[in-house]
């Protein structure tokens, strides 16, 4: 199911602060025509942290209402309980998994962790996606943690967003008796986490390029890694601008830019600088994604 590509979605809002649904549709059927194996919604790249519960449920909710593809629900929280409730409406709601944060601010211990997550999966059924992202949660999830995490039923794969590549091949080679994917958390990682044996990306590029990395994901599982690296280094110039500033600050610009909704955010994110914008709108430019 968690295999291919999987964009994380932008969270469009309107110049009252609202959220943008109809801009929202108009990004997902974007990615869709780009032939994304699924999507995420309300993680990292939509603001989930801005979010009231309320929004969060209702963007959930029209989002698997208009989706072709199947749906992953961001439902994570430093707060457990918080992060039950949220995962047992996305399984109610329709959705197909749900993407769950490490508890950040926290830090807690090991034990703890696993504490935490066999405590929302046992809340649901739902198949889960943990989420290790230390430059947002202040905690690299341990190794030991995820693979003890790999063999509870429902929690079936990992969004790797370390930056470590021993550490995300050390993953795979000690969950390779669990039915658990590995997936990779950043763009730029995509084509040595497929290489190693990772089968997905929950991607922020995607947003932009999403028949790009299919096709980068596609060429390296049949083998061709010329053409891989091909589109990878295509591809770098936009994942080094889309990163230039905290995410989600420069992919809201390029959607903007694209014409599919406004770069409106919450605070405390402010606006891309205007030098970055500028190398952003050119990189677009040279890549054919606008004119």
């Amino acid at each position: 199911m968690f295999e291919g590509v999987l964009p994380a979605l932008v969270t469009p809002f309107l110049n009252d602060g609202s959220i943008d649904t109809k801009s929202f549709n108009d990004i997902l059927k974007h990615v869709e025509e780009g032939g994304v194996s699924g999507v995420v919604v309300c993680g990292t790249t939509g603001e989930s942290a801005t979010l009231t519960t309320a929004e969060h449920k209702e963007l959930i909710g029209f989002c698997i209402e208009n989706a072709t593809v199947p749906v992953v629900a961001g439902t994570g929280s430093n707060n457990t309980l918080e992060a039950v409730e949220l995962t047992k409406h996305a399984a109610d709601a329709g959705a197909d998994g749900a993407l769950i944060i490490s508890p950040y601010y926290i830090k807690p211990n090991n034990e703890g962790l696993i504490a935490h997550f066999k405590k929302i999966a046992e809340s649901s059924d739902i198949p889960i996606i943990l989420y290790n992202v230390p430059s947002r949660t202040g905690q690299d999830m341990p190794l030991e943690v995820i693979v003890e995490l790999s063999k509870v039923d429902n929690i079936v794969a990992v969004k790797e967003a370390s930056g470590d590549l021993s550490k995300l091949s050390q993953i795979i080679e000690e969950t390779g008796d669990e039915d658990f994917a590995v997936l990779s958390g950043e763009d730029g990682l995509t084509l040595p986490t497929f290489a190693m044996g990772g089968v997905g990306v929950i991607s922020v590029v995607a947003n932009i390029v999403p028949g790009k990395m299919v096709k980068l994901t596609e060429a390296v599982n049949k083998g061709d890694l010329t053409t891989a690296r091909k589109i990878h280094f295509e591809m770098a110039p936009l994942i080094r601008s889309l990163f230039s500033e905290t995410n989600p600050i420069p992919v809201k610009r390029a959607v903007e830019l694209l014409g599919l909704s406004s770069g409106s955010m919450r605070l405390p994110l402010a606006p891309l600088s205007e030098k970055k914008s500028y190398v952003l709108e050119n990189v677009l430019r040279d890549m054919g994604c606008i004119e």
